[in-house]
């Protein structure tokens, strides 16, 4: 980043010209990322479609990036500017590690990630935007952690759980009511996906699990052994449990009033 800045600073994901903005500009969005934190660290999970205008351009995009061993990042915005984002903070961390001899603090990676999506303001004024979440494993302070931002690289730590994206208003509805503290790994990665189930049933921009096509959210937790991506067949098992009781209760599990 500083070689660039200093010889080709026009090569920085903020810094390229963009032309005159003529109408919409229509290019793949990714839509629903949430996490959920649990006693032994933090559950990240996102749906698999991208969407361009009412168009679903693709329905099986990756939207859940390990950024080093005890971190990963979730993506939703412009898929093109969000993966490059990703694959450059990525390089950054292993950087860091190689020079400096010691891992970034997960508090300097969460910053880390705020200065790159400011970076990319200028994009974002001309409609791609990138808005990530961030979460992973402190060591230093033993539990898992949620980072959520704004356009702006605004960064706000998030208690409990998370959503963004175009979905995330009814995924947080029913993170609201699913999440319990002392929650297992397993209980959290059905919470996470019961919560995605919800925001595609209202959002027509996020993808629930698509069992005809054999297609699942992708699911990710990170504790104190590191990043781990659950099996299709753990996904799979999940998904299908869901529905199955979906078919009798197509609103989903109820909270106690009291």
């Amino acid at each position: 980043m500083d070689f660039l800045g200093d010889h080709s600073p026009e090569l920085l994901p903020g810094n390229r010209p963009l032309p005159p903005v003529q109408g919409a500009i229509e290019a793949p969005h990714g839509t629903t990322i949430v996490a959920v934190t649990f006693a032994g660290g933090v559950v990240l999970a996102g749906d698999r479609r991208a969407t361009m205008g009412n168009v679903i351009a693709q329905r099986d995009i990756e939207k859940v990036f390990p950024a080093d061993e005890f971190s990963a990042v979730g993506i939703a915005g412009t898929a093109g500017i969000a993966v490059e984002m990703v694959k450059l903070f990525q390089l950054e961390l292993e950087h860091f590690e190689k020079v400096e001899g010691t891992v970034l603090s997960l508090e300097g990676k969460a910053n880390r990630l705020s200065t790159m999506i400011r970076g990319n303001l200028g994009m974002a004024m001309q409609g791609l935007a990138v808005v990530p979440l961030f979460a992973g494993w402190d060591v230093d302070r033993g539990k898992g952690r949620i980072f959520s931002y704004d356009v702006t690289g605004g960064r706000s730590e998030e208690r409990g759980f998370a959503a963004t994206g175009s979905g995330s208003m009814f995924a947080r509805g029913a993170l609201k009511k699913l999440y319990r503290e002392d929650s297992t790994e397993e209980q959290a990665a059905t919470a996470v996906l019961q919560a995605l189930y919800d925001a595609a049933d209202d959002d027509s921009a996020t993808g629930g699990p698509d069992l005809a096509r054999r297609i699942y959210p992708i699911i990710t937790s990170l504790t104190e052994d590191g990043f781990k991506r659950f099996g299709e067949d753990e996904v799979s098992e999940l998904a299908r449990a869901i529905h199955e009781r979906r078919l009798e209760e197509p609103d989903g599990p109820r909270a106690a009033l009291l």
